[in-house]
């Protein structure tokens, strides 16, 4: 039969595979198939529902929402690796303690933290903080109340507040297990690079910034395919019948270029030298999907489309501590509301994303529990004069007639705003370009990677950048965290810290799911339609294309592509036939 090999492409480069250290969506897509957190979202099931990946069941949940035990499933064992010195190395409840706590370590930098510091593990924080003022490595061995392996294959975690939506937190690959010996092995300058996990795939080359390759992890337990698709999709319903009983995973290997631009991307898929298109480029778009519609070309050749809103926003952010674009004074929110009127959403969504995206009200995404449809704000307007009419007011004209406004002490006032050098960041800026033209106010560009840029936004070194946040499970309180004060650095790019918000941030996270909740959900997306802290430009809509020969596929928001693989198949011989091989 052939080796069944899937080939798929990254338009953004990696930055290694530390689940500890990883943030960006193209490392934790490689780091999906290499590692496992204890739960998992099903495959196919809509509503989207929790189920164990490495446990025996769903964790039990206490009363109070404070209290949760997770019993692991014996017999799972890591990829054989020189750091297990020739022995079988069993996955172990110690594992998962030690990937936790790994997060609070300083040494890793963890740009998830802030997940598990809002959940208020009890005494990781407290430790941490004591070891970082006394200038002392951070203790794995010292026992705190938060979290404990029980016995052999169970720990428990206590939180200082209630939290009814922990559980779905442990599907996220940042919490997977991760052998200490791998890390103690390797080491701060290895450890990106050697994921040994006891997900299906282990990483078989590494060409940074170029090329990924995952193999079969030949020690993977014994997983077999039993997804339930919707009653009212025959066609998955049928190839879930087909698959039904298969071991996982069913390829044996994933092939990932790293191609930034593109047209050379787009032409890779139509050339059937990738399998998976995701998505389709913005630039080709109205190629690929006239109408939004499978163009005849494409339909004929038998490829198929999944076409789904992502639970995401595309934001541009400003730097709250930076002295031109920070602040909360009214002349500095004046000057962000001014900037974020300036935007022609309407222009950029035809242009740029060639109507593949709705303009955004919120820092909330569709797809989650707390998402209004029926919301609008200021977020999404375009309007030059009121633009305009703001800067005067607070101050910010041309002073010296040079056709540029000055800042309200007549001091320079330049925009900068932090790119990428491929082909869609260009025309992006482009329109920041003439946008920002258009009402008077100077911008310029740094150019730098992506990798480079998040490492300098992390840091709080940029003035202005364009990202976009994915979530990871259906709910707001991944978008809330995103000008959450504690978060800075973290998920909070923006750096906003108001006290009002954090406040509303807090409340909601406490509550179950009903009217109070969405109440103090409501009032923190006021809070950042006020400040503006950033510019929610759109919420993405995507179409993935993929090839007659890939079996199974379709598209889950809540379990990332690396975990797709597993569950997909290749027909070696369709593929053949209809690349004329």
């Amino acid at each position: 039969m052939g080796t069944r090999t899937l080939r798929a492409a990254f338009p953004i480069a990696e930055t290694g595979f530390d689940p500890a250290q990883i943030s960006d969506l193209y490392s934790r897509t490689i780091a999906q198939a290499i590692f496992d957190a204890p739960l998992q979202f099903e495959f196919l099931a809509r509503p989207f529902r929790l189920r164990p990946n490495t446990l025996v069941d769903l964790p039990e949940v206490s009363a109070d929402f404070r209290t949760f035990t997770f019993r692991l499933r014996p017999g799972i064992y890591f990829a054989d690796d020189p750091a297990f010195k020739g022995e079988r190395r069993e996955l172990v409840a110690a594992d998962y303690v030690y990937a936790l706590k790994r997060h609070y370590d300083p040494r890793w930098k963890s740009n998830n933290l802030y997940q598990l510091e809002g959940a208020k593990i009890l005494g990781l924080s407290e430790l941490r903080r004591e070891l970082m003022a006394a200038k002392k490595p951070f203790d794995y061995d010292r026992a705190v109340e938060g979290i404990a392996a029980l016995d052999r294959f169970t720990w428990r975690i206590r939180l200082a507040d209630p939290n009814p939506r922990f559980a779905s937190l442990m599907a996220d690959v940042a919490w997977a297990a991760v052998a200490r010996e791998v890390v103690e092995f390797y080491g701060d300058d290895k450890i990106m690079e050697h994921p040994v996990g006891t997900g299906p795939y282990r990483l078989a080359e590494w060409r940074r910034a170029s090329r990924i390759v995952l193999e079969r992890n030949p020690g993977y337990r014994d997983e077999f395919y039993d997804e339930q698709a919707p009653a009212d999709n025959a066609a998955l319903v049928a190839v879930a019948a087909k698959l039904k009983g298969r071991k996982l995973p069913m390829l044996d290997r994933v092939e990932v270029a790293i191609i930034e631009e593109q047209q050379p991307r787009w032409l890779a898929f139509l050339n059937g030298e990738i399998d998976i298109l995701d998505p389709v480029p913005s630039d080709y778009a109205e190629m690929a999907l006239p109408n939004n519609e499978l163009a005849p070309n494409l339909k004929k050749r038998g490829i198929r489309m999944v076409r789904y809103p992502r639970a995401d926003v595309a934001m541009s952010y400003f730097n709250m501590e930076d002295p031109v674009v920070g602040g909360y004074t009214p002349d500095k929110v004046a000057l962000r509301r001014a900037i974020s009127l300036g935007v022609d959403i309407d222009k950029e969504i035809r242009l740029i994303r060639r109507n593949q995206a709705i303009a955004g009200q919120s820092h909330v995404g569709p797809g989650t529990w707390g998402y209004d449809p029926a919301f609008k704000s200021e977020m999404s307007e375009f309007n030059r004069a009121k633009a305009m009419a703001l800067l005067d007011l607070y101050g910010y004209v041309d002073r010296d007639g040079d056709g540029w406004r000055e800042r309200p002490d007549g001091g320079p006032l330049v925009l900068q705003y932090a790119t990428q050098p491929d082909q869609a960041s260009r025309a992006a800026i482009e329109q920041w370009k003439k946008n920002m033209d258009a009402i008077g106010l100077r911008i310029v560009f740094k150019t730098a990677k992506w990798p480079e840029n998040l490492k300098a936004s992390s840091a709080g070194k940029l003035m202005m950048w364009g990202v976009g946040w994915t979530v990871n499970t259906p709910d707001a309180e991944e978008f809330m965290s995103l000008a959450y004060g504690p978060n800075k650095g973290q998920s909070n790019k923006a750096r906003f810290d108001l006290p009002a918000y954090n406040a509303a941030y807090r409340r909601q996270k406490v509550l179950p799911d009903g009217p109070e909740r969405l109440a103090a959900i409501a009032e923190a997306k006021r809070l950042v339609v006020a400040y503006m802290p950033f510019r929610i430009h759109v919420h993405r809509i995507f179409t993935d294309l993929v090839q007659p020969w890939v079996v199974g596929f379709d598209r889950n928001l809540f379990m990332g592509m690396g975990r797709t693989w597993r569950y997909l198949d290749l027909d070696p011989q369709l593929r053949a036939s209809s690349l004329g091989a």
